[in-house]
C-alpha cells in the first residue's frame, strides 16, 4: 500500500520538523513543508498531497482557514487544522472550510496517528461517495425513463432532464413543490384497458408506465420515495395499429374460411349448414374440457371448413341419392387428405391443415386416411371426430332419413374408447342431457 503523502503548514520551522519527524516515524511521506498561506498553495498544486496539517495561525496574508479553504476549493485536498487555539470563533471558521480534523498543540505522535488515519478514511469515503453520485447523477441524466425523488412529505427533491421534458417543468421551479403539483395523473378508460395519462405543464398529454419505490435510511425508516415512469404513448399507438391490422387480417381470413365452406356447400347442398353445426358443436365440447379461447378458435376455424376436401369429389356422388359403391366410397374417403394438402400452405396460427386431415381418423387405428391411433391424433381432431358424427347421424342425407340425436349419442357412446375421445363424448352427451346445445338450421344469404 502506497504510503500517505502529507504537506506541512506551519511557520514555526521547530515545529515544522517535530511534526514532520512525527510523522515519517509513524509511515507516513512528508512531501513539502511551507511556513505561508500563498507558498503552501503553490506545494499543494505542484504535489498533490493527500492531508495537509495546517496551522491555523501562519504568517503571510492568509492565515490558515483563508488558505486551507482556497486549497480545498481548488484541489480537493483534506485538511486538518493544527492549532493552540480553541476558541468558539476560530472553531466556527474553521467548520465552514469542511475540515477532515483538528490537533490541539502540544500533541504526541498517537493522537497525530489518529488524526491522519481518521481524515484520510473520511477523505477516501467521500471521494467513493462523490464518485457514486456523479455516476448515479450522469446515470439519472441519460438513463431513457422519467425520474422524480421526493422526501418523506412527498416534497419533490430531484428531476432528471427526461422527467422536466414529460412534465414541462425545470428542476429549478419543481425543486420543493408537491409531487402532486408537478406530477399531474389520470387514468383513462377510453381503451380496452385503463391506462396512465400524464398531464404535463403546457397541456400535452402522454401515456405513461410508472413505478413508486419507496426508500429509506439504515434504521428502515422512510426517507422519501423514487417515481419512474416512462412515454408509452408510441406503444399505444403501434398497438392500437397492430390491433386495427390484426382485425382487417382476421376478417379477411373469416371471409376466406366462409367463402371455402360455401363452395363446397353449395356443391353438396344436402349438408348445407353442416359444417357450421359441427364446428358450433366442437367448440362447445371444446370449452367444456377446459380448452383456451385460442384453442377453441382454431377448432372453430377447422370445423367450418373440414369438409373442403370433398370439392374433389363428384357432386353425383355427394348427392347420390341411393347407395354408393366401393369405388365412390373410396373417392369420398381422400377428402381429408384433399382437405389438407388444400389448407397445408395457409399459414394459420392453429394446425387447421392437421385437424382436417385427422377427423375422420379412430382411436384404434381404424379410421382413415392415415389409420392413427390415440395418442397421435390430435385432441381437437378427437373432438371434430364426435361432432362429427352426432351432427351426420341427426341430419338428413340423400341415402338415408335422419336417425335422431338420440341414436347419435347412443353411437358415440356405446363406441367410446374404442372410436371416439371418451372425454369428448361424455361431454358432448352432458351438453344435451343439460339442454345446452343443441342444432339450428343454418341459413345462409
Amino acid at each position: 500500500m502506497d504510503k500517505i503523502r502529507i504537506l506541512i503548514v506551519e511557520d514555526e520551522s521547530l515545529v515544522a520538523r517535530d511534526i514532520e519527524n512525527m510523522a515519517v516515524s509513524q509511515g507516513y511521506e512528508v512531501c513539502g513543508i511551507a511556513s505561508t498561506g500563498d507558498q503552501s498553495i503553490e506545494m499543494a498544486a505542484q504535489f498533490q498531497p493527500d492531508l495537509v496539517l495546517m496551522d491555523v495561525i501562519i504568517k503571510g496574508s492568509l492565515d490558515g482557514i483563508s488558505t486551507a479553504e482556497k486549497i480545498w476549493d481548488s484541489y480537493r485536498i483534506p485538511i486538518i487544522y493544527v492549532t493552540a487555539y480553541a476558541d468558539e470563533h476560530t472553531l466556527k471558521r474553521a467548520k465552514i472550510t469542511e475540515a477532515f480534523g483538528y490537533i490541539l498543540k502540544p500533541f504526541d505522535e498517537r493522537e497525530l496517528k489518529i488524526a491522519i488515519e481518521m481524515a484520510y478514511y473520511k477523505s477516501r469515503m467521500g471521494t467513493k461517495l462523490r464518485e457514486r453520485e456523479e455516476w448515479l447523477s450522469a446515470l439519472l441524466k441519460s438513463i431513457g425513463d422519467g425520474v422524480i425523488a421526493t422526501d418523506k412529505s412527498g416534497t419533490i427533491t430531484f428531476m432528471n432532464p427526461l422527467a422536466e421534458r414529460l412534465t414541462a417543468w425545470h428542476q429549478e421551479e419543481a425543486l420543493r413543490q408537491p409531487l402532486r403539483e408537478v406530477f399531474r395523473t389520470v387514468v383513462s378508460r377510453d381503451g380496452d384497458e385503463p391506462e396512465i395519462v400524464l398531464w404535463a405543464r403546457n397541456g400535452k398529454k402522454f401515456s405513461i408506465e410508472e413505478t413508486n419505490m419507496p426508500m429509506s435510511d439504515g434504521r428502515n425508516n422512510s426517507s422519501g420515495h423514487v417515481l419512474v415512469f416512462r412515454d408509452i404513448s408510441a406503444r399505444k399507438s403501434a398497438e392500437k395499429e397492430l390491433k386495427e391490422s390484426w382485425e382487417k387480417l382476421h376478417e379477411a381470413l373469416e371471409g376466406t374460411i366462409q367463402a371455402m365452406a360455401l363452395t363446397i356447400e353449395i356443391r353438396d347442398p344436402y349438408t348445407a349448414g353442416h359444417q357450421r353445426r359441427v364446428s358450433k358443436l366442437s367448440c362447445a365440447i371444446a370449452q367444456d374440457l377446459g380448452m383456451s379461447e385460442f384453442e377453441v378458435e382454431g377448432l372453430r376455424v377447422a370445423g367450418d371448413i373440414h369438409d373442403i376436401g370433398k370439392i374433389y369429389v363428384p357432386a353425383e356422388i355427394l348427392s347420390k341419392p341411393g347407395q354408393i359403391t366401393a369405388i365412390e366410397y373410396g373417392i369420398i374417403k381422400t377428402h381429408p387428405q384433399v382437405g389438407y394438402d388444400i389448407l397445408k400452405t395457409i399459414k394459420f396460427p392453429w394446425p387447421v391443415a392437421e385437424i382436417v386431415l385427422q377427423h375422420h381418423e379412430r382411436l384404434d387405428g381404424s379410421g382413415y386416411p392415415l389409420g392413427l391411433v390415440a395418442e397421435h391424433i390430435l385432441k381437437q381432431a378427437r373432438i371434430l371426430t364426435v361432432s362429427d358424427i352426432v351432427e351426420a347421424m341427426s341430419s338428413h342425407r340423400p341415402y338415408r332419413p335422419a336417425q335422431g340425436i338420440d341414436k347419435a349419442l347412443a353411437e358415440v357412446v356405446q363406441n367410446k374408447g374404442r372410436f371416439y375421445d371418451t372425454d369428448a363424448v361424455d361431454a358432448c352427451v352432458k351438453l344435451f342431457q343439460e339442454n345446452r346445445f343443441h342444432f339450428t338450421e343454418e341459413v345462409r344469404a
